[in-house]
């Protein structure tokens, strides 16, 4: 009777280790920057799993097989929303009641810009209202937001205690892992977000053009000076009127730097900047080479 008491413990026990490990939450992120945060906040607990690897963008994007396949089998889906991944609309569309996503254009607490449109901004454009929030009151696309929200650490710092709030609901018996984990974090991106301010402030009155407008966040963060992008859109290929007028906006303003994206690989940054003092530099919104 003992020896069949000492079999039956070690099997319950050996039951019970088997559903916890089973249990540990199967999360899904989109791009890599969500995926740095994700896995700062699950640490040693579970590896997520990254969609879009580096070279790839979010804008253009096809859904594979296994990744439609896991996606139906994740407990959470961390995404930005249909603004930056519009692949993922109707296949989160499919998915069981019970699914969580985490929608982060969508999250109130965060900083959402209004979304810029046309090219060139406008000074209205460049420094938008301290206290604006994304509201949708705005003269350039209203109640459409700009996506690129991660690069502002301050909302990088809300993702982070979101993920911790997510993850904590899932998975209960790790709660306190993943707030100590958040917590580091926090603290890491703060520091990041006080070394940014002490490097950029003397570049901060400097115009300059960018690929793509992915860096309002960053830009407001940090009051920056683009004067605008070289695409009107990520999906559409610039077109010989649009790169005519980017070189008379780059003259006309004195524009210091005209930066590419190591997602698109554009060849037309030395047309561009042919016969001008502007420099070419690349800006990397989603950190391929991380």
């Amino acid at each position: 009777m003992r020896y069949n008491l000492i079999i039956f413990l070690g099997l319950i026990q050996s039951l019970l280790f088997s559903s916890q490990a089973l249990a540990e939450p199967k999360v899904v992120t989109t791009i890599q920057p969500l995926y740095a945060l994700v896995t700062g906040v699950m640490g040693e607990i579970a590896d997520p799993l990254l969609l879009i690897k580096s070279g790839h963008s979010p804008h253009n994007y096809s859904l594979r097989p296994s990744e439609a396949k896991a996606l139906a089998e994740a407990d959470l889906i961390v995404w930005v929303g249909p603004e930056l991944e519009s692949f993922l609309v109707k296949p989160l569309a499919s998915l069981a009641p019970e699914t969580r996503q985490l929608a982060l254009l969508q999250q109130s607490e965060l900083i959402r810009l209004p979304q810029r449109s046309g090219g060139t901004w406008s000074e209205h454009d460049l420094h938008l209202d301290a206290n604006d929030h994304g509201d949708g009151h705005s003269e350039t696309e209203a109640g459409s937001y700009n996506p690129h929200l991660w690069l502002d650490p301050q909302n990088a710092i809300q993702i982070v205690r979101l993920l911790a709030e997510a993850l904590a609901e899932l998975d209960s018996s790790n709660s306190a892992i993943y707030h100590h984990n958040a917590i580091i974090m926090q603290q890491r991106l703060e520091k990041l977000d006080q070394e940014l301010a002490q490097s950029l402030e003397a570049i901060s009155n400097l115009p300059y053009l960018v690929f793509h407008d992915a860096y309002p966040y960053f830009e407001k963060r940090y009051n920056l000076q683009p004067i605008g992008s070289i695409a009107v859109s990520p999906e559409r290929q610039t077109g010989a009127k649009r790169i005519a007028a980017v070189r008379k906006e780059i003259k006309v303003s004195g524009a210091s730097c005209v930066f590419a994206e190591p997602q698109f690989k554009p060849q037309l940054i030395e047309t561009l900047i042919s016969g001008t003092s502007a420099k070419s530099g690349i800006l990397d919104p989603l950190g391929a080479d991380l």
